[in-house]
């Protein structure tokens, strides 16, 4: 599953797991894939010929990514070079489309907006596809992932649910559907109150809960198992996931032809294999993978 950059952040984990991501919060880190998977992707005609005629002329499409969500998207050891699942997919996707995908770092809870106000051509940041986003912008389905609880291996507390956060300290990254779910949950805890830590990135989420700062983070399930998994033993999985739902490449709704174009891209990457090479690459469970992307799939 794991490139060499897993041995660089496993040999220092707590590190990795705090700063991994914090190399920039600029809009100017633009990236590919440092090793990419060999995808042997071929242009698509048939996504082609879907392609609106303006972003055919313009040849280069600007991705947003927080690259502080491993294994999904981050950072390279050299502190810019953005990294993972999304980037990759976006290199095979732009590949098949005959055009440059152009990965940029940019703050999660701003790249819907930057969708809109047209800064950025699509956004590829391990979104769920909600209800709610589709209202505002549209995407095309790619994977499935649930959220899961961690928290310190040693001395953590017992969390199996939702409920089970009520009188514990709980770090999130700021704009993420865990922050919604913990959001919600707070309301309900009454008197034993869930006190929680919404923060730039997970990262910071992370380092909230190394520091012991925070009790438990929340976060997808490939991102929890991966922190885990690179943490030298020092967080464990609480409990079993939960909500899995589809995630999405968010497209602003001024370009609908071009979802068209990357939902036919996508199916063409599933069908040659490349789709599931990369998936295999970042360690993702067979589960996570899906076998027809549609437009707008939120379940809730």
């Amino acid at each position: 599953m794991r490139t060499p950059t897993l041995g660089a952040l496993a040999s220092t984990a707590v590190l990795a797991l705090a700063m991994t991501g914090c190399g920039s919060s600029d809009d100017d880190t633009t990236t590919s894939t440092s090793e990419p998977a060999k995808t042997e992707t071929k242009v698509n005609t048939e996504a082609v010929a879907l392609l609106p005629a303006e972003v055919k002329s313009k040849g280069t499409l600007t991705v947003a990514a927080d690259a502080s969500y491993a294994p999904n998207e981050f950072f390279d050891k050299d502190g810019k070079t953005i990294i993972g699942l999304d980037p990759d997919l976006a290199k095979g996707l732009g590949e098949a489309l005959g055009l440059k995908l152009e990965v940029k770092n940019a703050g999660f809870d701003g790249i819907i907006a930057g969708l809109q106000s047209g800064k950025y051509d699509l956004g590829m940041s391990s979104f769920t596809d909600t209800k709610e986003r589709e209202k505002v912008v549209n995407f095309v389905t790619y994977l499935r992932a649930g959220t899961s609880f961690f928290t310190k291996a040693q001395g953590g507390p017992e969390v199996t649910d939702l409920a089970s956060l009520c009188g514990l300290k709980v770090a999130v990254e700021k704009g993420t559907t865990q922050e919604t779910d913990a959001q919600a949950q707070a309301k309900k805890c009454g008197g034993k109150k869930l006190e929680l830590s919404s923060l730039p990135d997970q990262s910071a989420a992370n380092l909230a809960l190394s520091s012991g700062r925070a009790q438990v983070s929340m976060a997808d399930s490939p991102v929890a198992d991966y922190q885990v998994k690179i943490a030298g033993g020092q967080f464990k999985i609480a409990g079993q996931p939960y909500g899995t739902a589809p995630y999405g490449i968010a497209v602003p709704k001024k370009l609908g032809d071009l979802t068209k174009a990357l939902q036919a891209a996508l199916k063409g990457m599933i069908a040659d294999g490349s789709y599931q090479k990369i998936l295999d690459k970042w360690g993702l469970e067979k589960s996570a993978a899906i076998t027809d992307p549609v437009i707008n799939g939120a379940e809730s």
